[in-house]
């Protein structure tokens, strides 16, 4: 059921003999609401009445508030949460995702020195390559969280502000940009503060467009990795061996790195693979529950970049790993192609 926002439906314009604005409506219990109105038009981002006008049409969505009440990365383990993205249809469709976009992702890992599968596992997860941007309106679903959800109320009120700015700034109608029922908008699903910082204008047409072109929608998931410490070159995470007792209280579920290779290993956790690191690296020791039981990995600090888009462990191994199949299969069709090709040119 939509209810609507408990503030009155009429407008009231009350030409001040001081010469200030018109003051609109009764937003008697969102004070917030009246301070981020009377600051944007002081502002001169909005014309005075125009907030107040818009706000008329904003509705309280209660199915919004019972989606961030149980996320799916709080509420399943991993052996549950994997088969959501690791699926061979995703797999593809990243395939046909790099072909069609072979240039700008090309240049943008060259120019932010993160892979292109990793560029393209984020759009798979967040929005199977733009196929699935989000049916909420985004005011509303800023609103609503923004006022009636107390947890990270001021967070959310804060994406409402920035909505409202980028809106104006972009040509933007906000009450018809649609993205999920957190407020993230476009084909890399950024919330408005991100878009207003990190969104870059990647096919040079001089206009930042997330919501229909995927190439800044590229460029600007490189940029937001670099922001946020990525390491080119670097390991994401490696399963790990354990060993001997005390492994358990090695392990961790802070969003950064906690341990170094050293400190993980006189603990009983190893790396399985052979390559050698650093002692001193630093990681995390992470624990997963799979199919089979418990699974241990060691957690670099590209992994906890990721977490940076998504505050979550298992979003996190769920964009590496699917990163690591559309990676597999780019090599192998490309191999394949190669080989056809020698093929061909030792025919008689």
């Amino acid at each position: 059921m939509t209810l609507r926002f408990p503030w009155r439906a009429a407008v009231t314009a009350l030409a001040l003999s001081t010469g200030g604005h018109a003051i609109a409506g009764d937003f008697s219990k969102y004070d917030e609401l009246n301070d981020m109105i009377e600051t944007l038009e002081a502002q001169q981002i909005y014309a005075p009445g125009e907030l107040a006008k818009l706000f008329e049409d904003v509705s309280r969505q209660d199915k919004i508030l019972e989606l961030i009440a149980r996320p799916a990365e709080k509420s399943r383990e991993w052996k549950d949460y994997r088969p959501i993205f690791m699926q061979s249809s995703r797999v593809d469709a990243g395939i046909d995702f790099w072909e069609q976009y072979q240039e700008p992702l090309a240049r943008a890992e060259a120019q932010f020195g993160v892979p292109a599968s990793m560029i393209l596992a984020i759009l798979g997860v967040e929005t199977k390559f733009g196929g699935n941007k989000g049916g909420y309106k985004v005011i509303e679903a800023l609103a609503t969280l923004g006022f009636d959800y107390p947890p990270r109320a001021k967070f959310f009120r804060n994406e409402l502000r920035e909505f409202l700015i980028l809106s104006k700034q972009n040509g933007i109608n906000p009450l018809e940009a649609k993205g999920s029922y957190a407020g993230a908008m476009g084909f890399p699903q950024f919330m408005p503060s991100s878009w207003r910082r990190l969104a870059i204008d990647f096919d040079g047409d001089g206009r930042i467009d997330l919501i229909n072109n995927p190439v800044d929608a590229i460029g600007s998931i490189a940029n937001y990795f670099k922001a946020n410490g990525w390491k080119a070159g670097e390991p994401v995470t490696v399963r790990a061996a354990i060993h001997g007792d005390n492994y358990d209280d090695a392990t961790s579920t802070d969003l950064k790195t906690t341990s170094t290779i050293a400190a993980l290993a006189k603990a009983g956790i190893t790396p399985r693979q052979k390559q050698m690191f650093p002692a001193n690296t630093p990681v995390s020791g992470l624990r997963l529950q799979g199919d089979n039981g418990g699974e241990f990995w060691i957690g670099f600090n590209n992994f906890f970049v990721i977490t940076r888009y998504n505050r979550s462990i298992l979003y996190a191994m769920a964009t590496h790993q699917l990163a690591e199949e559309i990676q597999a299969a780019h090599d192998k069709k490309t191999a394949d192609a190669s080989a056809r090709t020698r093929a061909i040119s030792l025919l008689p």
